[in-house]
């Protein structure tokens, strides 16, 4: 037995405490030991597969351009990295095991790198681009030159020019098809509209809509059978049966789902494309197409917005073909084509030009020549073009023009009219103060010349947003006006010749013009004229098929059918009859555009 006493100098709860911390686990911020997970390889592969159904999917809904150009590609490309580091965060379990959660955030620097240097790049891209430092190249977006105002505006007859903008056309189109009771129930018309020349007249075309997602379901299979054709002059509407005329329904537009909506059918046949908002038009022949302009970024990475082509769509069968901006300018078979460039960028490489042209400084302090288109816009015909209308004001003042600008829509050609006075919002009171007592307003205003004097003519309407008269104000003096009521006159032809007749009385009494001017050179009589659709000729060829071959477009089989050295091709949903044929068999094609080498054929009859 020892003799020594052992040591009873402890204390018991710091004995447990030390025999605790021995077995204790260690908290989630002790541990820096990384376990690699098993099955690593299947984990790194069912991350994959899962991002690229996420991919799919996002991309299905978002439809960005694969465009180093476009944000949205940068945003798609963030979200498919967020998803692979998602799923992998799931699979290892790395929210159940404090060592997996290591691993995981090891190795999830180099996802953290790539998202950094993206964002660095959107940063950068847009720095090199932005107005402070390229100030010069924004202002040499769009040339301007000036132009000679009697010259250019000689032949534009008043009774000519759009006495309708887009919300009373869309008004009487709506009146129009609510009297059809084949498409009142199931489609409404679409508050985009497109102004173009038809047959010489200012026209408004719009696509019709489903009317709600159950009509769509209803009707889809056919497409959407018609679209509407406003006449801006005569105010007549005609709902034009595209079943009945070219034998099919609208089966790409914008009101469609999954893969016949336009920008998502156009997405896939151009995925690297910056696409512009579609534009609905009309051939010479009243065949419905869309035109969707293709967009350029000239400076930096994002900015200096401007269109290097437009993608033409049948609207019927969804083929589309792409042109660049010079053959569009240039090629005559293309120029029924009127509205590549929208207003909105019009306007804005105009404001870019009138108030950077002296530099960014110049713009935000001294102001020199610093001038800016004036608010709103309008349209006018002239040159078998469409062109956008608006006053050129100081960025200061807001009291009066000092100039207006035409911008065309199909080649860029922008003039510029050295011709100050009123803007056109304080035309466009002046006009409504003149009926005040009937409570009338004023669309926006266009710019004609009558005797010399640069006039506003605009339409007047009531609260229905039917047109209930017209007026006539002076460029110069706001006060001179001239108005003529569909009320008291009785007619339209009666009110428009009451408009020109008083304003140029008003205009003899401030000696704006003198005693010999005649009202009686600018009335007009009523006349019988008005657009139509025509049918387009059909034609056909006879003989024997001498070679078939088929392809695949859009999940159709197309037949291609040799007869005397041309293939003529239609759709096996268009004509089942061509699963029949074959070489040597003799046929009738009948088609409507000749071609070359291929043909697209309407109908096959076997002989």
């Amino acid at each position: 037995m020892s003799d020594k006493i052992p040591n009873l100098d402890y204390d018991a709860d710091e004995v447990i405490e030390g025999f605790k911390a021995k077995f204790k686990w260690p908290s989630s911020n002790e541990v820096e030991i990384a376990v690699k997970p098993p099955k690593l390889g299947l984990k790194l592969l069912l991350s994959f597969l899962a991002t690229v159904v996420v991919g799919a999917v996002a991309y299905y809904m978002m439809i960005p351009a694969l465009n180093f150009k476009s944000s949205d590609f940068y945003t798609f490309i963030i979200l498919l990295i967020a998803a692979f580091v998602g799923s992998f965060y799931l699979l290892i379990g790395a929210g159940k095991k404090v060592e997996r959660r290591e691993y995981f955030k090891k190795r999830s620097i180099i996802p953290i790198i790539m998202i950094a240097v993206l964002l660095v790049v959107m940063v950068v891209g847009w720095l090199v681009g932005c107005t402070f430092f390229r100030a010069k190249d924004y202002s040499n977006l769009v040339t301007v030159q000036e132009s000679n105002f009697s010259e250019d505006f000689k032949d534009i007859k008043y009774d000519e020019v759009p006495r309708l903008d887009a919300v009373t056309s869309k008004v009487l189109a709506d009146q129009q098809l609510g009297s059809l009771s084949e498409y009142k129930s199931q489609y409404v018309v679409s508050s985009v509209s497109t102004q173009i020349n038809y047959q010489g007249t200012p026209v408004r075309v719009a696509y019709l809509e489903y009317a709600d997602v159950f009509k769509w379901f209803n009707n889809t299979k056919q497409g959407l059978p018609a679209y509407m054709l406003i006449d801006l002059v005569s105010q007549k509407v005609i709902a034009v049966n595209c079943i009945e005329k070219f034998g099919a329904g609208i089966k790409y537009s914008p009101t469609e789902l999954f893969n016949e909506k336009l920008v998502r059918h156009l997405r896939f046949q151009y995925p690297t494309a910056l696409l512009d908002t579609p534009n609905f038009e009309i051939n010479d022949e009243g065949y419905p197409y869309w035109i969707t302009p293709v967009l350029d970024k000239t400076i930096g990475l994002f900015g200096g917005t401007d269109v290097k082509g437009a993608i033409i769509t049948d609207a019927l069968t969804g083929e589309s073909n792409y042109y660049n901006i010079d053959t569009i300018r240039t090629d005559k078979s293309l120029n029924w084509i009127d509205v590549v460039y929208n207003q909105d960028l019009l306007v804005e490489q105009y404001n870019y030009h009138g108030k950077l042209s002296n530099g960014f400084w110049n713009s935000i302090i001294f102001q020199t020549d610093v001038n800016v288109a004036s608010r709103g816009n309008g349209n006018i015909a002239m040159d078998d073009d469409v062109w956008v209308y608006t006053g050129v004001t100081s960025s200061e003042s807001d009291a009066s023009n000092f100039g207006f600008i035409l911008c065309n829509q199909r080649t860029k050609e922008l003039r510029y009219y050295q011709k100050g006075g009123a803007m056109e919002s304080s035309a466009q009171e002046s006009a409504a103060d003149a009926v005040q007592n009937y409570g009338y307003r004023a669309i926006f205003p266009i710019l004609l010349d009558i005797e010399g004097q640069p006039t506003y003519f605009m339409s007047l309407y009531g609260d229905s947003y039917t047109v209930k008269g017209y007026a006539l104000v002076n460029l110069d003096d706001k006060t001179i006006v001239g108005t003529g009521l569909l009320d008291t006159e009785k007619s339209d032809v009666n009110a428009l010749n009451a408009a020109v007749e008083n304003y140029i009385a008003a205009l003899k009494d401030k000696n704006k013009v003198d005693a010999s001017a005649d009202a009686d050179d600018y009335k007009v009589t009523e006349t019988d004229t008005e657009i139509s659709v025509e049918n387009i000729e059909t034609k056909s060829v006879t003989g024997e098929i001498t070679d078939i071959k088929t392809s695949v477009n859009n999940g159709n089989t197309v037949y291609y059918l040799q007869i005397d050295g041309k293939y003529y091709y239609i759709a096996v949903n268009e004509c089942m009859d061509v699963l029949l044929l074959q070489t040597g068999d003799t046929v009738t094609v009948s088609y409507e555009k000749d071609a070359d080498t291929f043909v697209k054929a309407t109908n096959v009859e076997k002989q």
